[in-house]
């Protein structure tokens, strides 16, 4: 479903000065529902924190508006082809120098519409500036990262040890929101011996819920520590020298973590639980890189974004319109039953490089149905140790026009 955008002229011979906007890209799964729920909570209580005491609870409403700001590029997705869309996505609108300039912009309207609580330019850019930073740190978070120095570097800076829609780290925050809302603030009454008053008991089950979800962030931020030092232990017995790894939530659980080794022409994955020593081994599948199919197209601009945007953790297949390219970097989907002892991975994120498309050249490939009620069992039969259930012999599945290719897999 689309409608015509006018780009001014008549119908006719200057129809095709129209450019279309496509419904069907305004595609909020880059951010799910949790992930939606967690930079408004997020953006709701930095709010709060910087100006609650001057505005209130419209500090939550505002915190939570400018929370969810960054991420509302998806909304226009339609007016840009798919490599416009996917360098915009986590890009400039995440930098230092956007949010600073924007904050300054913003800050300019808002001193106007809080001019009966004399807030200056300094407090509302202030205000604006870090409930934006919650949200971008948080991204920073993840293993898709944000592109914090753009335009300098298209480099996403990510930390990877908290997933995008762990609900464990949104929950206490959205609690905490909805203390601070229903919360009301009596006059102070005086209280015999120890008792709390009542505005004080709501603000410490706030506060405390607060702390929950930034106790949550430091445990998975240890976790990686924990489980970064098995797989570094595995790769030294094997007498493997990686270029670069990346570790990361393999799910919205702390409990399960995947790595991503990089060899130069080839990649290997692998997993582990946090309840394994760092002695434990680790069944890595290795992954081809096959830069050889990008050989035709590297010089497009889709391909270079792309590259950009993965920063260089992709798989490229050969594919009869140009090339399949695939993101390694968010957990793959595993399948199981397709063919006896296999286990076909599919990678969330991939493209068709179209080279005979008049129009956008680049076309997204959608796994359906990733949290599927075998996959979830499996995972948590191997967070507790029963490596049967999720390992098999190891085939990448899902490529467009290509039967599911057999992968090399080292105990």
């Amino acid at each position: 479903m689309s409608i015509l955008r006018a780009g001014g002229g008549r119908q006719g011979k200057e129809k095709k000065n129209f450019q279309i906007w496509d419904f069907r890209k305004v595609d909020c799964g880059h951010l799910g529902a949790v992930e939606w729920l967690m930079h408004a909570a997020l953006g709701a209580v930095t709010g709060d924190w910087l100006l609650g005491r001057r505005l209130g609870n419209r500090a939550l409403a505002w915190g939570a508006f400018f929370g969810v700001l960054p991420g509302l590029g998806v909304f226009v997705a339609g007016f840009f082809d798919t490599a416009r869309e996917l360098a915009a996505e986590r890009g400039a609108s995440h930098s230092l120098l956007v949010m600073a300039l924007g904050s300054w912009g913003i800050a300019q309207a808002l001193v106007k519409l809080w001019r009966r609580e004399n807030i200056t330019k300094r407090q509302a850019g202030g205000f604006v500036f870090g409930v934006w930073a919650a949200h971008v740190a948080v991204d920073c978070f993840s293993v898709k990262g944000a592109a914090l120095f753009w335009p300098v570097s298209q480099t996403r800076l990510a930390f990877a040890f908290l997933d995008s829609g762990d609900v464990l780290f949104a929950l206490p925050m959205v609690v905490a929101v909805m203390i601070r809302v229903i919360q009301r603030e009596p006059a102070v009454k005086k209280t015999r011996g120890k008792s709390v008053a009542p505005a004080a008991s709501h603000r410490r089950r706030y506060v405390g819920w607060l702390c929950a979800s930034a106790l949550y962030a430091l445990t998975c931020l240890g976790l990686k520590f924990w489980v970064t030092a098995g797989f570094q232990a595995d790769l030294a017995r094997r007498g493997l020298v990686p270029q670069r790894q990346t570790q990361s939530p393999a799910g919205a659980s702390p409990l399960f973590w995947r790595a991503v080794v990089d060899h130069g022409d080839q990649f290997r994955v692998g997993y582990r639980s946090v309840f394994e020593l760092p002695s434990s081994p680790v069944r890595w599948t290795v992954y081809p890189k096959g830069e050889a199919a990008l050989a035709k197209v590297a010089g497009l601009r889709e391909v270079k974004t792309i590259m950009a945007v993965t920063d260089g953790w992709w798989l490229a297949r050969p594919h009869a319109k140009g090339a399949w390219v695939g993101d390694l970097r968010p957990p793959e989907f595993r399948t199981w039953g397709s063919k006896k002892g296999m286990v076909d991975s599919r990678l969330v994120d991939s493209w068709v490089i179209d080279t005979d498309s008049q129009g956008d050249r680049l076309r997204r490939g959608y796994v359906e149905d990733a949290a599927t009620t075998e996959y979830l069992k499996r995972m948590l039969a191997r967070v507790v140790g029963k490596r049967e259930s999720w390992e098999a012999n190891p085939r990448l599945a899902g490529v467009a026009g290509s039967l599911p290719e057999f992968l090399y897999a080292e105990d």
